[in-house]
C-alpha cells in the first residue's frame, strides 16, 4: 500500500483509531502487542469439549469435567510412564480430580505427610507445565489462583533439572509445606490442571428434568470459566416456567413428579410445594394413581411408600392442571394447528371410554374428579389457586432467576465455531429435503432466520416489558417450542403425555418424527444445512443432541460421511437401557476430533475412595493433516483483523496523523 492510500485509509478509520490508541497510547505498546498476538496466532489450538443431554446427572458431569473426559489421565500416563506404578498414576489423578476429598483421606493414612507432600507437588507442577505448554504466560497467568500466582509462575517456568535452579525450587517447596499451605497449594494446583485441561465447553442443550441435580450443574456453569449453551427443549420449558407460562410450570412439575425430582424444586429452587401437595391429597385421597407413580428407579433409597404415594397423587393431580392450561393456549392460539391435542373432551366420563374419530379406546383410569363434562378444560376453583401460588413461587425465586439469567447471557438456539453448526435438536425440513417455512405471527421463516426469530421471541417472553405487543403471544410460543410440531427444539408429530398415562392402545403412544431425523443422515442435507448458516471451511460438521444414540443396537453417532455428530449418548440413568451407555463427551483438539464413550459412573465417593474413574472409550473420528493452530480459528481470525488494525494505528503514529499519548 503507498503512502497516500495509506493516509486514506487512517483518515476513514481514525475515530476507531483514536479509541485504539487510548489502550496503546505509543508505538512500543503497539508493537509489543502485535509481536504478542502473531506470536499467539502460533500456538496449538485449545482443546474444546462439546456434551448434550446432561438432564441433572450433576455427579457424572461433574466427574467429566474433572477428569476432562478422560484427557487428565492420558496425561499423566503420558509424562510418568513407567517411572510410576500404575496404583501411583490413579492416586495422583483422583488427586486431581477431588483434591479436598483426596487430601482428608491420604492424610488419615500416609505414615509420612511431609514426604508425599514433596514428591506430590513436584509431580503436579510437571502436570501443570504439560497443560499449560499451548497458552501464552498471559493466559494461564489469568488463569491462576490470586494467593498463590506467583509461586506457582516461578514452578511452572524454571525447571529443576537446571542445577543453577534445583535448591531454588526445592526450597519454594520445602517452605510451602514447613508454613502448612501444602493443603491449599494441591487444592489449587489440582484446580488449574482442570481448568488448563478444557479451554472451552459446548452444552448442546437439556441441563434440566430427569436426573437429581441440574440447580447443581447450574452453579457449576455459571461460574465456568468459558462455556456456551445451546438451548434445548428442556431449558426452554423452564426458561418458560420462570418467564411465567403456567403450562410451562406445570410440565416442569409434572417431570419432577416423574422422576421423584421433587427435592429439585424444593431445596434447589425453593418451589412451594405444599399447595400441590395439599390439593392432591384431598382430590385423589382415593385414586390409587397407578399410572403415576414415580420412576423409583431413579431415587430407590429416597422413596419410601408413604412418600411414592404422595408423589403419585401430586404427579396426577398436576398432568389435569397440566392439559387444561395447555388447551387454554391452544385454544388462544389457533395458528399453533395443535387442536388434535384437545383430548379431554373425548373422555366418556360416565362409560370410561376414549372416543377419538367414532372408535373408542380403552383407558387405564377414568377416575377424573376435577373435569367438568360440560367444560372440561375449565379449572376447578381449587386448582386455579394451585396454579397462582405455584405462578407466584416460581417467579419469585432468586435462584432460578439466577440461573435462567445464566443461560440467556451464555445461550442461544444455535452456535457457529470453529466450522461447526451446533443446535440442539432438529432444523425443520420438508419431506424432499427443502428448508421448512414456519408461519409465526403472518409470516414465514426457515433455516437460519426461523432460528433467529425464535431466540428473539424466547429473550421476549422473559425481558420484556408487559405493554409490548408481541409479549403474550412471546410467552405462549414458548410452551409451543417445548412441544409443537415445527418447534426446532422438539419436531415431532406430537407429545404423547396423556396417551402414555391414559391410554392402553400403544399404537396411539407413537410421535412421528419430523423429516430432518432421518434426512440428516445425507451428506447433501447437512451441505444444504451448512451453507444456509454461512458455515465454511474443509472440514464443517453439524453437531447435535436430542435424540439418544441406541448404541447398544449398533447405532453409529457419526453420520452423513462425518459431516454430522450426534453426541446424545444417554447421560440420563432413564436412557442408560436404551442407549447400552452414559454419555459421549465430543473432543476437538489441535490434532482433530474424538469421540469419547463413557460407562455409567458409580458415585463421587466411589471415585474418591476407590479410585473409580469413569471407562471411557475413545474412537477417532477425524484426524487433521497438520496441527491446528490458533490462526486456524475463528479466535484467530479475530486476532489477525486486531493486528490489521494495530499496524494501521502504527502507520498513523509514524505519519503524524495520531500522536503518540504520554504514558503520564
Amino acid at each position: 500500500m503507498n503512502e497516500k492510500t495509506q493516509e486514506d485509509v487512517i483518515r476513514r478509520d481514525r475515530k476507531y483509531l483514536e479509541l485504539l490508541s487510548l489502550n496503546f497510547p505509543t508505538i512500543a505498546a503497539a508493537s509489543t502487542e502485535i509481536i504478542n498476538l502473531e506470536a499467539i496466532l502460533n500456538l496449538p489450538k485449545g482443546t474444546e469439549h462439546f456434551l448434550a443431554d446432561l438432564h441433572g446427572e450433576h455427579e457424572a458431569f461433574m466427574h467429566v469435567l474433572r477428569n476432562a473426559s478422560g484427557s487428565i489421565k492420558r496425561k499423566v500416563n503420558e509424562i510418568f510412564g513407567n517411572s510410576l506404578y500404575d496404583k501411583e498414576k490413579k492416586e495422583l489423578c483422583t488427586l486431581i480430580y477431588y483434591p479436598e476429598q483426596k487430601l482428608q483421606l491420604i492424610k488419615e493414612s500416609v505414615p509420612d505427610i511431609d514426604q508425599w507432600y514433596s514428591v506430590t507437588l513436584i509431580r503436579l507442577v510437571k502436570v501443570c507445565q504439560n497443560v499449560s505448554s499451548k497458552y501464552t504466560r498471559s493466559k494461564v497467568r489469568k488463569a491462576l489462583p490470586q494467593e498463590f500466582s506467583y509461586i506457582i509462575q516461578e514452578l511452572l517456568h524454571e525447571s529443576s533439572a537446571d542445577p543453577n535452579k534445583q535448591a531454588y525450587i526445592n526450597v519454594i517447596i520445602s517452605t510451602i509445606i514447613e508454613i502448612h499451605r501444602a493443603d491449599e497449594f494441591i487444592i489449587a494446583m489440582c484446580n488449574l490442571i482442570q481448568r488448563l485441561t478444557i479451554d472451552s465447553l459446548h452444552i448442546l442443550g437439556d441441563i434440566f428434568d430427569r436426573g437429581p441435580g441440574p440447580h447443581i450443574i447450574m452453579d457449576t456453569l455459571c461460574n465456568y470459566h468459558n462455556f456456551d449453551l445451546q438451548w434445548g427443549n428442556h431449558d426452554i420449558l423452564w426458561m418458560g416456567a420462570a418467564a411465567g407460562n403456567d403450562a410451562c410450570i406445570a410440565n416442569v412439575l409434572r417431570l419432577a413428579m416423574r422422576y421423584a425430582n421433587h427435592s429439585v424444586l424444593e431445596d434447589g429452587y425453593g418451589i412451594n410445594l405444599l399447595p400441590l401437595a395439599t390439593f392432591a391429597m384431598e382430590t385423589y385421597a382415593d385414586d390409587p394413581c397407578a399410572s403415576f407413580g414415580p420412576r423409583s428407579d431413579e431415587n430407590p433409597d429416597l422413596l419410601d411408600d408413604k412418600t411414592a404415594r404422595l408423589i403419585a397423587q401430586m404427579h396426577k393431580a398436576i398432568s389435569i392442571i397440566q392439559f387444561k392450561l395447555e388447551a387454554a393456549i391452544i385454544r388462544r392460539r389457533p395458528e399453533f394447528d395443535m387442536e388434535d391435542r384437545l383430548l379431554l373432551e373425548h373422555i366418556d366420563l360416565k362409560r370410561g371410554l376414549f372416543i377419538l374419530d367414532g372408535k373408542e379406546y380403552e383407558m387405564k383410569d377414568s377416575f377424573f374428579p376435577t373435569v367438568n363434562p360440560e367444560d372440561p378444560y375449565a379449572l376447578t376453583p381449587a386448582e386455579a389457586d394451585v396454579v397462582r401460588k405455584l405462578h407466584n413461587s416460581f417467579t419469585r425465586s432468586e435462584k432460578l432467576k439466577k440461573h435462567i439469567n445464566c443461560i440467556f447471557r451464555y445461550g442461544c438456539m444455535y452456535n457457529v465455531c470453529n466450522s461447526n453448526l451446533l443446535f440442539h435438536a432438529s432444523m425443520p425440513l420438508n419431506a424432499d429435503g427443502t428448508l421448512k417455512e414456519v408461519e409465526i405471527l403472518g409470516r414465514r421463516y426457515k433455516g437460519r432466520e426461523l432460528l433467529n426469530r425464535v431466540g428473539q421471541l424466547i429473550r421476549l417472553a422473559y425481558f420484556g416489558d408487559r405493554n409490548e405487543p408481541e409479549k403474550d403471544f412471546a410467552t405462549d410460543f414458548v410452551w409451543y417450542l417445548w412441544c409443537g410440531k415445527d418447534s426446532p427444539a422438539f419436531d415431532k408429530s406430537k407429545m404423547a403425555t396423556f396417551e402414555r398415562y391414559f391410554l392402553t392402545d400403544k399404537e396411539l403412544h407413537k410421535e412421528e418424527k419430523g423429516a430432518y431425523y432421518t434426512l440428516r443422515d445425507n451428506e447433501e442435507i447437512c451441505d444444504m444445512i451448512l451453507d444456509e448458516f454461512g458455515v465454511t471451511g474443509e472440514h464443517r460438521h453439524i453437531i447435535n443432541g436430542h435424540v439418544p444414540v441406541k448404541a447398544a443396537k449398533g447405532e453409529k453417532p457419526i453420520k452423513a460421511n462425518g459431516k454430522l455428530m450426534v453426541i446424545d449418548g444417554g447421560f440420563s440413568k432413564a436412557y442408560h437401557p436404551e442407549t447400552g451407555i452414559a454419555g459421549y463427551t465430543l473432543v476437538y483438539h489441535s490434532r482433530g476430533f474424538q469421540l469419547v464413550q463413557h460407562e455409567p459412573f458409580s458415585s463421587t465417593q466411589k471415585a474418591v475412595e476407590e479410585g473409580q474413574d469413569i471407562k471411557s472409550t475413545t474412537q477417532l473420528v477425524e484426524l487433521s493433516s497438520q496441527r491446528m493452530m490458533v490462526k486456524d480459528t475463528d479466535k484467530g481470525r479475530e486476532l489477525m483483523v486486531q493486528i490489521e488494525d494495530l499496524k494501521k494505528l502504527l502507520a498513523a503514529y509514524r505519519l503524524g496523523l495520531i500522536k503518540e499519548r504520554s504514558n503520564s
